[in-house]
């Protein structure tokens, strides 16, 4: 069984959001445990499990994936490494459709190597800041959103780029705020530098202290910058050590989501599933 580590949300190796991608000979998944225990072998924020589905249905994959810790409703940058290598293994072409947990979601790869991921936009529900948050955080929020069924993170606007770059979190509190996560947000203090804002998140409910760049994170952070910054193509950087850029279009109950990537990795699973 091949798998392979794909950087996500770059076109450089070794930056932007690893993901471990393995792709399936059979017709169904292998059981919860044994996919839960490769995930923990990987050891990446998200390992992907694909395998195809009979011709003529509402999607051509069916999509799992796994934290070391747990599996998850919905992720960005491991469906983004999983079209990347069915593409460039010539496995598929043109557009991919997924069905996983979260629903039916595309991706569509362009001549340049670009994927556009085609997901759900992430309900904004205005909240009070909960009990803990702001010591958590060592930072006091300006509004939290909660990010509805999916991802289940929440949203933590805060003052400025400068303040989001030099969190120092208390990540074992936040654990305690969070259905998921926690996603803190600024407006780019220079938008000409490429970006409109900046995010960090942090998972530690899920076993991930903080995620290098969060795809799923970008379907709510698309509609909360929109409504604020006028514009519906926006992008952002998630301003974690291995940085990435999400470029983001929102498309009223959908959200587009672009990046690119890179494989760093291609072995060999030297066991059975």
């Amino acid at each position: 069984m091949r798998i392979r580590i794909v950087d996500t949300f770059t076109d450089r190796p070794f930056t932007g959001n690893p993901a471990g991608v393995l792709i399936l000979d059979s017709d169904t998944f292998a059981d919860d445990d044994r996919l839960q225990r490769i995930a923990m072998e990987v050891n990446l924020s998200e390992t992907a499990f694909a395998h195809p589905l009979p011709p003529g249905g509402e999607a051509d994959w069916a999509l799992r994936w796994f934290t070391p810790a747990t599996e998850v409703d919905m992720c960005g940058h491991a469906t983004l490494a999983t079209a990347h290598v069915l593409h460039t293994t010539g496995a598929a072409t043109g557009t991919v459709r997924f069905a996983a947990r979260c629903g039916i979601l595309a991706s569509d790869t362009r001549p340049d190597g670009a994927i556009t991921l085609d997901f759900p936009t992430s309900p904004l529900t205005p909240e009070a800041t909960p009990a803990g948050l702001a010591a958590a955080l060592g930072a006091e929020p300006l509004s939290v959103q909660d990010t509805g069924p999916h991802i289940g993170d929440l949203l933590v606007e805060l003052s400025d780029e400068a303040t989001v770059r030099g969190l120092t979190p208390d990540i074992a509190r936040l654990a305690d705020v969070s259905r998921r996560g926690v996603i803190v947000t600024a407006a780019a203090a220079d938008p000409a530098r490429g970006y409109d804002f900046v995010s960090r998140g942090f998972f530690p409910r899920v076993g991930i202290d903080e995620d290098p760049v969060t795809g799923s994170a970008h379907t709510a952070l698309a509609p909360f910058w929109s409504a604020r910054l006028g514009r519906d193509d926006l992008t952002g950087l998630q301003a974690s050590a291995r940085s990435g850029l999400v470029r983001t279009a929102l498309r009223g109950d959908r959200t587009l989501l672009t990046g690119n990537a890179v494989t760093v990795i291609d072995g060999e699973l030297l066991t059975s599933l």
